[in-house]
């Protein structure tokens, strides 16, 4: 049975749900991902009848959920925080801006999230976490002894009673593993883990596109971590074969620029290797959706997420149920 293909509407939420869900379903996608901002999944309105109501609009469309996200809160928990958290905060979250404060709310936030998700009917709330030590990568003067496993140590302090709620709950809390989180590779994902005692309720929104610009082995992820992909986004990358003004750590260019080293594509016209990540998912038994996370500053949004809703479908086939050299057993 094929996987179901969805969209994220977190690049969507200047469009009311209903919009955005009438505008999936005619693009060819079998239900969406929504985003915990804008109108489409609100954690603060987020009772019985408020979930009741977003069933019905999805089931009005032929449209079906899986999962919420909540990155723009999740990044708050572990965060320096900043000016720039006000902008992607609710103003409940933010408050008067105290840094700790904004981090405990934020944490709070996010348990509501596995109350919401539960009340809603899906097991799954992809999200980040933010980081106390992202600053310090590629720093000088170099970092002093403890400092790096002080901030996976105040990670696992933070979350874990998160982790607790959700486990209590039956509810999967997905990192979306992505820089400037606690975890953006393959090392600091084992780390993390490592960090919440490989918490049976903490694994990975699966993303290639975040890996393969760094140089990770994006599908060695999916086998090492093969009980910990709880939701695969499908987006895509491009990186240079040749050497560029701004590098890989993007030289405060903006997206979309041609002297950038890598950038976003809209599904398939990227490098990212999608025939061999759905072998490797078909491998490890994950049977959830693919959602397309849909970002290509080059091309419009609407063209581009119909044509990637073709080319998921196209991509994905179902695993072999027979073993071929089994007709030369005696």
């Amino acid at each position: 049975m094929a996987r179901p293909i969805t969209l994220f509407t977190g690049q969507w939420a200047d469009m009311p749900a209903e919009t955005i869900v009438q505008k999936a379903k005619s693009f060819g996608y079998d239900g969406v991902e929504l985003a915990c901002w804008g109108d489409h999944f609100e954690i603060d309105k987020a009772d019985a009848a408020y979930c009741r109501a977003k069933r019905d609009l999805l089931a009005q469309h032929g449209m079906r959920a899986f999962s919420i996200s909540t990155h723009l809160v999740g990044q708050a928990v572990c965060d320096n925080i900043d000016a720039r958290h006000q902008q992607i905060l609710p103003d409940y979250i933010w408050g008067e801006g105290d840094p700790e404060g904004v981090r405990q709310r934020a944490a709070e936030e996010l348990k509501k999230t596995a109350r919401a998700a539960k009340e809603f009917g899906v097991d799954v709330v992809n999200g980040f976490t933010g980081s106390s030590i992202w600053h310090l990568l590629y720093s000088f003067p170099p970092v002093l002894p403890n400092q790096i496993q002080g901030g996976f140590d105040d990670f696992a302090n933070r979350f874990g009673p998160i982790m607790d709620e959700y486990q209590s709950l039956g509810i999967k809390y997905a990192l979306e593993v992505h820089p400037t989180e606690i975890a953006f590779d393959i090392a600091s994902a084992e780390r993390a883990l490592e960090a919440l005692g490989h918490h049976p309720a903490f694994g990975f929104n699966y993303d290639p596109s975040h890996l393969g610009y760094q140089g990770v082995d994006y599908v060695k992820f999916i086998r090492k971590f093969h009980d910990r992909i709880f939701h695969v986004h499908m987006k895509d990358a491009y990186w240079s074969d040749f050497p560029t003004d701004a590098g890989v750590f993007g030289g405060h260019v903006d997206f979309h620029q041609p002297n950038r080293y890598w950038d976003f594509k809209s599904v398939g016209r990227g490098k990212i290797n999608f025939e061999l990540i759905i072998r490797a998912l078909n491998d490890i038994g994950y049977a959830g959706p693919l959602s397309v996370e849909w970002e290509d500053g080059g091309m419009d949004r609407e063209h581009g997420a119909a044509e990637s809703a073709a080319f998921c479908k196209r991509v994905d086939f179902p695993p072999s149920n027979i073993v071929f050299d089994a007709q030369f057993a005696e």
